[in-house]
């Protein structure tokens, strides 16, 4: 009844504010249930007094837009055209390994393919992929055709992934190499790099 007074959204799409006021919900009502010298009234008054802060706080984030930030939070914007914002991406408390994670949940396998993506409140991620400006060229059709190879992250954080260098058969001077091609002198320097066969070496730096 509380939950329908309150106008909860579905458990997927719950706020880091509505998780925790669930656990203190879960943890007053069943303290009242499980103590011995309280009845009815114990529980009911539990019950009421934190529905009813509940539902202030609903009141206040819909007439007061700044409380919205303090209770709900607010989306990051984690990709933006085509660059990872590494410092948003701290805030969220994000890594690379969990941006690949939730990006693949949306069917985006490389950061490449990604304009943009934001973080929302309730942790999933909202992606707008990048799209072709032009008509696919004959060229382009039959790379369609062919087998599509899956990327590989070869430097996260200025660290080199040397599990993804020895899967695709590579070695750290053919790296350094790829690297500096792009003008970049180490591998320290780099944020972000990723490989997928037949392209070019993705390098995203400091």
């Amino acid at each position: 009844m509380i939950a329908k007074i309150i106008g909860k959204t579905q458990i997927s799409q719950l706020t880091a504010f509505d998780f925790i006021s669930a656990l203190i919900f879960g943890e007053l009502v069943g303290n009242a249930i499980f103590d011995d010298q309280s009845g009815i009234k114990e529980i009911a008054f539990a019950v009421f007094l934190w529905g009813s802060l509940l539902y202030i706080t609903e009141l206040l984030t819909q007439r007061f837009k700044r409380t919205r930030a303090l209770f709900e939070g607010k989306p990051n914007l984690i990709i933006h055209k085509g660059k990872m914002q590494r410092e948003e991406m701290k805030k969220s408390k994000l890594d690379a390994n969990q941006l690949l994670h939730l990006l693949r949940g949306k069917g985006a396998f490389s950061v490449k393919e990604v304009e943009y993506a934001v973080l929302e409140t309730d942790g999933s991620l909202s992606v707008l992929k990048k799209t072709l400006d032009q008509t696919p060229t004959r060229q382009d059709m039959n790379l369609m055709a062919q087998d599509v190879y899956l990327p590989f992250m070869l430097i996260n954080d200025g660290e080199i992934i040397k599990d993804s260098l020895h899967e695709i058969g590579k070695d750290e001077p053919w790296l350094k190499e790829e690297l500096n091609k792009q003008n970049v002198r180490s591998h320290k320097d780099v944020f972000y790099a990723e490989y997928q066969k037949g392209e070019a070496l993705y390098v995203q730096t400091f």
